[in-house]
This record gives C-alpha cells, structure tokens and sequence, in this order.
C-alpha cells in the first residue's frame, strides 16, 4: 500500500524531509529527461505508435501512458523541440528550463536563434517565458470593442458586458471581445507584443453603464471612447490613492516646519518611541529598500518572492523596539507569523500580529 509512504514522510525530521524532496526531485528531472527525449524518438516513428492502435502520439500518451492531457501536450511539445535541439534536454536535466517553457519556446526556435533564446530562458519563470515569446512572435493589438455576454450559470445576476484589452505599459492600449464564458474564467493578463499585454476581465451592469457615462463624459480627451484608455485613466487615479494611503506617497512633498523634532513624522532620522504606528516616511523608505517584496531570507540564502499582503512589522515590538527604518522590514504575512512563533514560542503569532498596517 502507497498510504505507507506517507507515515514514513511524516516521521522524518525536518532535515532528512527536505533532503528527501531534493533527491525525489532530482530524480523526478531526470525521469522526465528521459521520457521526454523517448517521446522524441517514437515521435520520428510514427509507424510504431499506430501499429499499437493509437491514432497519434497524444492518444498513446494519454491512452497508453496514461499521461493527463496538460503532461502529454507538454512533454511531446517538448520532446519535439528537443528533437530538433538536443541542447535543451541538459537544461531539463539541470531544473534550467520546464517541459512548459520547453514547449512554449519550441515552435520558436531557429538555428541562428536558439542559442541566444535559450541562454535568455534559462530560470525564468513561466510570466518572464511568455513575455521572451511575445518578444519573438508579437502579435498585433486587438480591435476595441465592448460586447454584451450570455450568463449560462443558471440564477444569474444581471447581465454582464464582457472587455479584454490589449495593453502597453504606455497609456495606450486597445480592447477586444471575450468569448462567452461557459463557466467564470480567471481574468488574464498575457503579453502580446514587446510592451504589449491583452488584458480580459468581465464587469457587471453598473460598471458597464459608468463606462458609458466616462466615454460620454471623456471625449474630448478621448475621441473615440477607447475602453482601454479610460482603464489605463482609472488605474494610475487608483494606484495613486493607494499609495497615498498605504504608503503615504504624494506627488509633492510638503514643506512645513515640524511642530517637535520628536514627533515629526516625516523625519526618519530621529527615532521614535515604540509605537505599532508606524511614519509614512519610514514606510516609504522600507518599501523602496526592500523594493516592495518580503524582505525573508534564510539561511540557505533564498530570498522570499512573495510581493501580496505584505505587512511593516516592526521588530520586537512587544520588546518595545522601535518604528524605524532600522528597525523595520517587510514580510509577507506568513513569513511575519513565522518570525514569531520563533521569537515567542508557538503562540507567538497572538503576540506579534501586524505591527503597522498592511500593504497592498
């Protein structure tokens, strides 16, 4: 019985379970290695496969290696890029590269290009790998168009009006129609073009109607109503209120003498006394050092990639430390309850919440 492996994962000390991951997981690169370049090779004997009743490659993998539909267009996506470029299997082997990121560069790929492309994808996440193929193959802005969508849930609200836009990181950008949504899709974000991101969400009744009013209201500045500008309006008024108010950033720094040095809160230099209040100045200041990520490293040296609730947690408080920028760093809020519990024993998530606030 395979419920077994579990009692014995449950029994290792907590050393012994993460060299085990390691090795399972170094042996699970080169399994796939493996099956990834055999792929490739029944891939060139298509003959084989259809003796064995299987009408293509993908219905063996499924059928015969009972591969899910996700594996098997990976791995034989994969298995043919490395068909053509070998190369890729030690990128593979060495964790490099995925089979995902194999597949999504392998129609890409050229001669004269693989080198440099590969050189670019090595440890890239999968965003930083759709943005490299939209680098290669950019594909041109979707036309602007709002449609209304059919609900197919049934006890639907009131109906809604579907927007997906086509993105630069410039104002500009451009909208096209989603598809009806069988079901409620995530809302993507994918780049298209160097620069470029089509964006797709779906908005209800009453957000359509002040997209309307905005339209009516904007043409002067905006002629032909284009949603995607009005999006692009809207978010840098939001982002710049939210920074406001979580981080205290304005446009201008305002000139005025402190009342008392002590209590100044827009000088850092001068600590305060222990306070879970923590200045927007000093805010600030840890955000830009910490560059708006948890700031968790460990003692191996990987640094925490978390970059959503993030909390200002101010070091020992309960020590009464004080709310400077010394004194202070970012942490995602997992990694603040962890820093807890090590410093106040299991309850120590009790004691040592969110210090001064949360940000975005």
């Amino acid at each position: 019985m395979k419920i077994s492996i579990l009692t014995i994962a449950g029994a290792l000390s907590d050393h012994d379970l993460l060299t085990r991951l390691t090795a399972l997981a170094g042996r699970e690169r080169e399994a796939t290695v493996e099956l990834v370049a055999h792929l490739a090779a029944l891939d060139a004997r298509p003959a084989v496969y259809l003796a064995q009743g299987y009408g293509s490659l993908h219905g063996y993998c499924t059928q015969a290696l009972r591969l899910s539909e996700d594996a098997a267009c990976n791995r034989i996506g994969a298995a043919r890029a490395c068909g053509r470029f070998p190369v890729i299997l030690d990128l593979l082997a060495s964790g490099e590269m995925s089979v995902t990121s194999a597949r999504l560069l392998g129609r890409h790929l050229t001669p004269d290009n693989h080198q440099a492309v590969l050189e670019k994808a090595k440890g890239q996440t999968l965003k930083q790998i759709d943005v490299l193929v939209a680098t290669l193959a950019p594909q041109p802005d979707a036309r602007s168009l709002v449609r209304k969508v059919r609900v197919v849930a049934p006890a639907a609200p009131a109906p809604t009006a579907g927007i997906a836009t086509s993105v630069p990181s410039q104002p500009l950008f451009v909208t096209t129609a989603a598809p009806p949504p069988v079901a409620a899709p995530r809302p993507v974000i994918r780049p298209t073009a160097p620069e470029r991101y089509r964006v797709q969400f779906t908005i209800g009744e009453a957000t359509h109607e002040r997209l309307r009013r905005l339209q009516v209201l904007l043409r002067r500045e905006i002629p032909d109503g284009d949603p995607g500008a009005i999006f692009d309006r809207a978010v840098t008024l939001l982002l710049a209120q939210v920074e406001s108010r979580k981080l205290g950033v304005t446009p201008r720094a305002r000139s005025r003498p402190p009342i008392r040095r002590e209590t100044d809160e827009d000088d850092i230099r001068t600590p305060p006394r222990p306070s879970r209040d923590v200045p927007r100045a000093v805010r600030r200041a840890v955000w830009r050092r910490d560059g708006g990520q948890c700031a968790f490293v460990s003692t191996t040296g990987p640094r925490c990639m978390e970059r959503t609730f993030l909390e200002f947690p101010v070091q020992a408080y309960a020590k009464q430390g004080p709310a400077t920028v010394e004194n202070i760093s970012l942490r995602c809020r997992r990694h603040n309850r962890y820093e807890a519990e090590l410093l106040f024993g299991p309850h120590g998530a009790s004691i040592v919440r969110e210090a001064a606030g949360t940000s975005p």
